[in-house]
């Protein structure tokens, strides 16, 4: 009988979930089936869960989809944007170590083609529109830094931006088609920044 509750006490405790658990596990499932992927009970099922812990956390599905956007805005914006300022002062070696992660996550992630399938969807669509100005304002800035005026700059940073969602959708839709292979990916940073 010892031995048996000696074992019990050596079981580590089920760690509570938190709301950023079940936005982190509906971004996972609308990078893999879309924005119908975000459903509670399959969400509590791959978190080993019930949907009494979804309930805890959120009113409905609604407020589920809009914590994993803001998870999703800083995840893969607003943290990326912090790691690249920190790690590199010069503002080319900046923008050519994110145009070639942004060109090897494209193909890697299908999250943000997803996102962009979903734009129909008034939180997506808002959270899209967010995600762009900050991402495409980002790169613009670095090319100000490399000392073109603001407007060509935009215009620049714009291009960058459509040219990584190109990118992604194309690895997605026709997976292949897009080289991978690190000569492009400078030739392509290289003809961004003339």
């Amino acid at each position: 009988m010892e031995e048996h509750g000696a074992s019990r006490q050596q079981q580590s405790p089920r760690r509570r979930l938190t709301a950023d658990d079940w936005a982190d596990a509906a971004l996972a499932a609308l990078g893999e089936r879309g924005l119908a992927g975000v459903a509670v009970e399959p969400l509590a099922a791959r978190l080993g869960t019930t949907k009494g812990s979804f309930y805890w956390h959120f009113a409905n599905r609604d407020a589920l989809v809009v914590a994993a956007l803001a998870r999703w805005e800083e995840v893969a914006t607003e943290r990326i944007i912090t790691a690249m300022e920190a790690a590199e002062p010069d503002p080319a070696a900046r923008l050519d170590a994110l145009l070639r992660a942004a060109a090897a996550s494209a193909s890697q992630n299908p999250l943000d083609v997803r996102l962009l399938a979903a734009g129909d969807h008034p939180e997506v669509a808002a959270a899209l529109a967010r995600v762009t100005e900050r991402r495409v304002g980002y790169i613009a800035h670095l090319f100000e830094l490399l000392g073109l005026p603001p407007a060509q700059a935009h215009h620049r940073g714009f291009l960058a931006y459509t040219s990584y969602l190109g990118h992604a959708q194309l690895a997605h839709a026709t997976p292949g088609a897009v080289p991978a292979d690190p000569e492009y990916l400078e030739a392509v940073a290289t003809l961004l920044r003339r």
